[in-house]
């Protein structure tokens, strides 16, 4: 079985994304009988979702596992649904900021993710990290790849599976700020426990999971 997982360059003036330290860890130690390949993805708008078809074709993944941060989260969040919407609150690394415009023009409003979003919560609660589902993705890049990739799957890949997992902060990231945090390896261990259960079910379970995020 063949997953691929995507995370993110630093950006807004960060020297760290923690979805990308996250996804290095995994791919470096991936679940039993399970090829993992992590790519990064730039933080820019267009080109993120350039990457990420690339990295499909070049990899034939059977699950695609996009990674993001969310400053201020206090959990891990897998993320159920993707909204046709860019509206950026600050430029991307590129210095892009659309406004309230189309991801896709004329494609659908939202996209659901394919993945057993409720499993893959309770896998990694199971693993002893916290975590929950998330019904926003917010409307920067990491919306926009996640819309894009379920875009994807929808016009050219349909019998690929794929969904978005959001990851707090880093703690040498808050060191200042006193804002929520995880370690980056915590963050693997949950990363893990999520594709595994991606991977290996196809069926959701029936769990309350109605918050926000």
């Amino acid at each position: 079985m063949r997953a691929l997982l995507t995370g993110f360059e630093p950006f807004d003036g960060a020297t760290v994304n923690p979805s990308w330290e996250a996804v290095r860890l995994v791919a470096q130690a991936p679940p039993v009988q399970l090829t993992v390949h992590a790519v990064q993805l730039p933080c820019v708008f267009g080109e993120a979702t350039e990457r990420l078809r690339e990295a499909i074709l070049e990899h034939e993944p059977e699950v695609v596992v996009c990674v993001g941060q969310a400053g201020g989260r206090h959990a891990v969040t897998v993320e159920r649904v993707a909204i046709n919407l860019d509206d950026a609150r600050i430029p991307d690394n590129a210095g892009n900021q659309p406004i309230d415009q189309p991801i896709v023009p004329g494609g659908p409003s939202a996209y659901f993710a394919t993945l057993p979003v409720k499993a893959c919560v309770a896998a990694a609660r199971k693993a002893g990290i916290p975590a929950s589902v998330s019904h926003t993705a917010g409307t920067f890049v990491c919306n926009h790849v996640f819309y894009g990739l379920m875009h994807l799957i929808a016009t050219e890949f349909p019998e690929l599976r794929g969904g978005f997992v959001h990851v707090p902060y880093a703690p040498q990231q808050v060191l200042d700020h006193g804002e929520p945090s995880m370690p980056v390896q915590l963050v693997a261990e949950a990363l893990t426990a999520i594709v595994t259960a991606a991977v290996l079910l196809h069926d959701d379970l029936r769990l309350v999971g109605g918050a926000i995020h």
